[in-house]
């Protein structure tokens, strides 16, 4: 029997949660204070993707007197929490870690290891190739009908939320694959589904890149292909490893039922 919060008592549950929460709120705060010394930089590179779009000789503009510190307060603590997120999630598997069984634990780890990769991954690549033609589009659409007014904390808070959409559409490798490993959506089924889902990634990057250059919807479609074609080959080979060719149309697979029987036996 494992132990820890599973057999707690109940107000040593909430000291616990308490001390967790405490851990989270103190470090998102901390990274607050260095994120904002910081902004001047992080300003200087959320800009860096979006200046080649402006009219030549422009710069951004603030059209508040409290707009400065609202800006860097907004991007450090926006910053803070997407830096703290892995100790974020790390401090909510830690209170229940000890409830699970073995053989549950050894998905926990890789799980937020490949959740937090794949999120910068997304957040990385909007920033290199979907914020500079996103922009440029934009802008170009802007000036057709009047003359753009570049306010600084309009776009950054675009950008970023922009940056982190993206990161959260990476994690599709990772829904796949727990989608096809508990059979849950067999792997077979996605093979045979395959036309349809092709064409749905087609719309989804189509409808999500702002701009309306074949290039940069090439880039999105291709990336998300290459995504969801590598969770299916990892999950084959883990389900192969596992179950055999046979496991690959499984209706269900009770993965941990399974493992559990091995560690009794």
């Amino acid at each position: 029997m494992p132990i820890g919060p599973a057999r707690m008592p109940l107000f040593d549950h909430l000291g616990e949660l308490r001390r967790r929460l405490t851990i989270v709120v103190v470090s998102v705060i901390v990274a607050t204070v260095v994120m904002y010394f910081a902004t001047p930089v992080l300003i200087d590179i959320l800009k860096d993707p979006i200046m080649p779009s402006l009219p030549e000789g422009s710069d951004f503009v603030i059209t508040t007197s409290l707009g400065g510190f609202s800006i860097k307060f907004g991007i450090a603590i926006k910053i803070a929490i997407v830096m703290c997120t892995p100790m974020i999630v790390w401090q909510i598997l830690a209170f229940f870690l000890p409830a699970l069984k073995p053989n549950e634990r050894r998905w926990v780890v890789p799980t937020v290891l490949a959740a937090t990769v794949l999120f910068f991954v997304g957040v990385i690549f909007c920033y290199a190739f979907i914020v500079p033609a996103g922009f440029e589009w934009m802008i170009g659409e802007t000036n057709t009908i009047g003359q753009a007014l570049p306010e600084l904390q309009d776009y950054i808070n675009i950008e970023i939320l922009l940056m982190i959409g993206f990161g959260v559409a990476f994690e599709l490798p990772l829904i796949v694959f727990y989608l096809a490993v508990f059979h849950i959506v067999p792997y077979t089924a996605f093979r045979a589904a395959w036309r349809y889902i092709y064409v749905i990634m087609l719309v989804v990057s189509a409808s999500i890149t702002p701009d309306a250059s074949p290039v940069t919807l090439l880039f999105m479609y291709a990336a998300m292909l290459s995504l969801y074609e590598i969770a299916l080959a990892v999950t084959r080979v883990v389900v192969v490893a596992r179950e055999g060719k046979a496991g690959l149309s499984g209706s269900r697979l009770n993965f941990l039922a399974d493992d559990e029987d091995e560690d009794d036996e």
